[in-house]
Formats: structure tokens, C-alpha cells, sequence
């Protein structure tokens, strides 16, 4: 069966979502509250990502970080205020459809069969299955791979993969899937030095291309040196939300982490950086 017959005999499919314009809002939260287990952990929450910007998530342990970043995927009810997606409530939109505008990465992947490596990254492909971009498939599998570093093994199990191999091999079916909204919910917790810059610097990369980035980090220099604008949670609340360089203070991120943190300017870039405060 040809692919024209293919296509046409298919179901219809949703149309993709146009190209972002520059500064456009493709996903906020207004006054959003979320409930889990009976718990509060989203209470009163508001932010905007928008095009052409890396957005990150910080603040401590249990303050709602990867919370939000599923309600914005729309993976979680809000208990009260509103999640939109390009415009429109999260409710609205089909999972066909969310699934042409969004690419979330969960914290861990794990599979239970031993999938190649190549066919964990195509599986970011499948939304357009049926459409004309089915053609783009074998290229966006490719430069995703590339793009990560894990070409090199594209024959290899899955379950076979190091922690930090695993993690690339994720982030490339993310970037194979080209929504122009990506969730990444701590991209560089398995990685090492090399390969943490390699992702931030992959994140301003979508950037730049028009899509809008929200990550999840626990390493502020990281978000100081990447991230366009970074919001603080603590307790279920943005604290901070602004450029980093404005945001990051001694006083805000001691009272926030509970532990002393200097901020200063790099002495060659003059770019902010953060570190714990030491005496010894």
C-alpha cells in the first residue's frame, strides 16, 4: 500500500499546530491549585512559557516543581484555577492533539521490553503517524540521536544502557517528536559534566529554533547560565519568577533553600553564579 493510500484510507488525524510566534504563550497556569493524595501541593500557582525562551523550575525538595510541570503537560487535573495550551484549556484538547503541541520527559524511563535504542527515539514519531510529516520521521529520528550523542549505540537494548545513557536516549524521543512545547523534568540528574552542558545547550538551541522549554533543575548554575527566565517555587507557590540575574539574590535563595547561598558575578563573563555559602 502506497503512502498516499495510506493516508487517505486512515483516520483523520488532528492538524498540527502552526509555527509559535516569537514571544507567543503556549502554556500557562493562572491561580492553579493541585491536590494529590488528599494533599495541597499546588496552591495559587501562576506562570507563562513562552516561544523562544528556556523557562526553569527551581526551588527545594517537595516544592511542586515537577507537579507543575505535569499540570502544564496537562497529565494532571487542577483541583482549581486554569492550565492552558495554546490558548486553550487543558481539558479541551484531545490527547492526539496534545501530543503535536507538547513532548513532556518524566524523571525516569523505564521500559519493560528490550526495545533497540532506535525504536525507543522513533517511538517520539508516532503522533505523526498518518499525517504528511510521516515522511520526516527517518531525519528527525536521526538528528535527534545525533543531537544527543547516542547514535553510536542505536542497536543496543535499552535496558542494557548506563543511567545517563538511558537519560540521552529519552531526551533524543522528546526531540524527535518536534512539538514545540518541551517538559523536561530533570534532564541532567544522571549525567555528567559534559553531557548536563550538552543539554542546556540543546534546550537554548529549541529556543532559538521558536519553541518554548520548561526544565525542571535542582543545579542553580545551570539555570543561571541557560535559562531565559527561572521560577522559584517553595511550598507549593512561585516566590520568583524573572531572569535569573534579577531573581537570584544572596537573601531570596538562603531563605528559600534554608541554607546559606552566595551570588556573585562571574569574574571573566560577569554571569551569575550561585553557590552554598562555606566558611571552611
Amino acid at each position: 500500500m502506497t503512502g498516499v493510500l495510506r493516508r487517505l484510507l486512515a483516520p483523520a488525524r488532528p492538524a498540527p499546530p502552526p509555527a509559535p510566534v516569537p514571544g507567543e504563550v503556549l502554556a500557562e497556569a493562572e491561580g492553579l491549585r493541585v491536590r494529590l493524595d488528599g494533599r495541597t501541593v499546588l496552591d495559587g500557582v501562576g506562570v507563562r512559557v513562552r516561544a523562544g525562551e528556556v523557562l526553569a523550575l527551581v526551588g527545594p525538595n517537595g516544592a511542586g516543581k515537577s507537579t507543575l510541570l505535569s499540570a502544564l503537560a496537562a497529565d494532571l487535573p487542577a483541583a482549581g484555577g486554569v492550565v492552558r495550551l495554546h490558548g486553550r484549556p487543558a481539558p479541551d484538547w484531545s490527547a492526539p492533539e496534545l501530543a503535536l503541541r507538547r513532548a513532556v520527559l518524566p524523571q525516569s524511563a523505564a521500559l519493560s521490553f528490550p526495545f533497540p535504542v532506535e525504536e525507543v527515539v522513533r517511538m517520539g514519531r508516532a503522533p505523526w503517524a498518518g499525517t504528511e510529516r510521516e515522511d520526516e520521521d527517518d531525519a528527525a529520528v536521526a538528528d535527534a540521536m545525533a543531537r544527543t550523542e547516542v547514535a553510536a549505540f542505536a542497536g543496543r537494548p535499552f535496558a542494557a544502557l548506563s543511567g545517563g545513557e538511558r537519560a540521552r536516549v529519552a531526551l533524543a524521543r522528546v526531540l524527535a517528536q518536534r512539538a514545540p512545547l518541551l517538559l523536561l523534568d530533570e534532564p541532567t540528574a544522571a549525567l555528567d559534566l559534559r553531557h548536563q552542558e550538552l543539554v542546556l545547550r540543546l534546550c537554548r538551541e529549541r529556543a532559538r529554533a521558536g519553541d518554548a522549554v520548561v526544565v525542571v533543575l535542582h543545579d542553580l548554575g545551570l539555570a543561571a547560565a541557560y535559562a531565559h527566565r527561572v521560577a522559584v517555587l517553595r511550598a507549593g507557590r512561585v516566590t520568583a519568577d524573572g531572569p535569573p540575574s534579577e531573581v537570584f539574590s544572596d537573601a531570596l535563595l538562603s531563605e528559600v533553600y534554608e541554607q546559606p547561598v552566595e551570588v556573585f558575578p562571574h569574574p571573566r563573563t560577569g554571569a551569575v553564579l550561585v553557590t552554598p555559602r562555606r566558611d571552611t
